[in-house]
């Protein structure tokens, strides 16, 4: 079996997307690209999360051609292939339909700095025109609209994420999914005062260093 790690990723980060309140059923996707083999792991379509072993985790190649797995790629394949031919560090793409992002996505808004955790995607959290999924065309909206981003909202849709691996990819989703909470409430209150870009570049830095990093000697 080829990718195994990479498809025992899929497996377990589908199912936590289900029980972290990101998606219901078979909502979303998630892939991996593999830059030793130039492949891609990918979950399948329409197979609840629940439900998908191993097995079935699809592996194609750069083009979307099946290389092995007896079910159907996902059928928003066009905008994983497009995310790692635009962005060449992105090793990851996470797509959800989480309640409070798409809430945002169905408004048309941006989620701005409301809160420092946007720092996730970066300064803010932009959006990306819509269009009908699975379709070249969103492809094109969701390459547009990520820039140099780690997050974009598809407009009426849901997020997408990206990482250097599933687990930033994931973290980012779960992360972008609270600001937008955050946002959504702030906004229902009042209006919320954002973070300037001076304080956001300031985050962006530490998150460099963020974490338990190893000590240099």
């Amino acid at each position: 079996m080829m990718l195994t790690e990479q498809r025992r990723q899929i497996v377990a980060f589908g199912k936590k997307m289900l029980s972290s309140g990101l998606t219901t059923g078979s909502g979303g996707n998630l892939s991996i690209f593999d830059p030793q083999t130039g492949l891609v792991a990918i979950s399948p379509s329409g197979v609840p999360y629940e439900d998908v072993q191993t097995a079935d985790i699809v592996i194609v190649d750069r083009n979307g051609k099946r290389v092995e797995g007896e079910l159907k790629p996902s059928s928003e394949l066009n905008f994983h292939l497009a995310l790692y031919a635009a962005r060449p560090e992105i090793r990851s793409v996470v797509h959800t339909h989480s309640v409070y992002a798409t809430t945002m996505a169905c408004l048309r808004w941006e989620i701005p700095a409301v809160h420092y955790l946007v720092a996730y995607s970066g300064d803010k959290v932009p959006l990306a025109d819509y269009a009908t999924f699975g379709t070249a065309e969103l492809a094109a909206n969701v390459v547009a609209g990520i820039g140099n981003y780690n997050a974009v909202l598809l407009a009426n849709h849901g997020l997408i994420t990206v990482g250097s691996d599933l687990k930033s990819a994931f973290d980012a989703a779960e992360e972008i999914e609270l600001v937008a909470r955050i946002y959504y409430q702030a906004r229902s209150i009042g209006e919320p005062v954002l973070v300037t870009a001076e304080q956001m570049s300031a985050v962006m830095d530490k998150f460099g260093s963020y974490g338990q990093q190893e000590q240099k000697k």
